[in-house]
């Protein structure tokens, strides 16, 4: 297939893909979540291919949503939703369905996060089976369409992250509950793939049906209906008049920017830290 935004490969019973946007810093936007989902097809269509692996391209794995690049505007448009429930549909399905329907994907799948993730990077993340990361890279959590987070890392954590807008390390990301093991980056590739493999090996139908299980049991305690729930709470806070959410001439997220400056030391005097900024 023709990608634009992703690579799609196969190393033995191994299907990778490969958030490719570097120029984006992997921001995800309607055509690279099209991409994905063919590339998700061609592994579960793929009986060779036993686990997925998901990796982003230049030492990042994604810096969350496109908010507006020139050629993302120019693909929506091309979609050709009608304002009203096509938007709504159109809406729900980029930013709650395909996820969902990735986190039940039949096959276990591993994120494997270098530098930043941010926002739709954690959600693409968290819709993995299992999250490896590099000890430099970084996690933000916010109120996101697909929001996982007080599944992922406990209710009172999310509110304290979500409240703040901080960045998280991945020893802290790990400590939470969303990273299941942490790496220096020389080794995150090596060991990553190592896992998988080993994982490759046990017998499709064991892996199948512990994974329908598990995810089963989360939907006991409500998963599945809460992610369907918070994206009303979402579309509301979206379309409150008055409220504005985007930095003033920037394809950034206010707390987004709050979390930047943090970084930064440009708030409460705190020292900086990396001076690399997220999209």
């Amino acid at each position: 297939m023709d990608f634009q935004h992703i690579l799609y490969s196969t190393d033995g019973p191994l299907g990778v893909i490969t958030l490719n946007r570097p120029s984006r810093r992997n921001a995800q936007g309607y055509r690279m979540l099209d991409e994905l989902e063919q590339a998700f097809e061609l592994a579960r269509r793929d009986e060779a291919v036993r686990v997925v692996i998901l990796r982003g391209s230049d030492g990042v794995f994604s810096t969350g949503h496109d908010l507006g690049t020139p050629e993302e505007v120019e693909y929506r448009k091309a979609l050709g939703a009608k304002p009203g429930i096509q938007t709504y549909d159109q809406f729900k399905h980029y930013n709650l369905d395909l996820l969902v329907r990735w986190r039940n994907f039949p096959k276990p799948t591993i994120a494997m996060i270098e530098g930043y993730c941010i926002y739709a990077g954690w959600m693409l993340a968290a819709a993995m089976d299992v999250v490896f990361a590099a000890d430099d890279a970084e996690f933000l959590a916010g109120f996101v369409e697909y929001m996982s987070i007080p599944w992922d890392i406990g209710v009172r954590r999310a509110k304290e992250l979500c409240f703040e807008s901080r960045f998280i390390s991945a020893q802290e990301a790990a400590a939470y509950g969303l990273v299941n093991r942490v790496l220096a980056p020389a080794d995150l590739e090596r060991e990553t793939y190592a896992w998988a493999r080993r994982v490759a090996e046990n017998s499709p139908e064991a892996l199948r049906l512990a994974k329908i299980q598990m995810n089963k049991a989360q939907d006991a305690q409500g998963f599945t209906q809460a992610l369907e729930d918070s994206l009303g709470d979402y579309q509301a806070m979206l379309h409150m008049p008055g409220s504005q959410h985007r930095m003033e001439g920037e394809r950034r997220l206010h707390t987004v920017d709050l979390a930047v400056r943090g970084k930064r030391g440009e708030r409460f005097g705190l020292a900086p830290t990396r001076p690399k900024e997220s999209s």
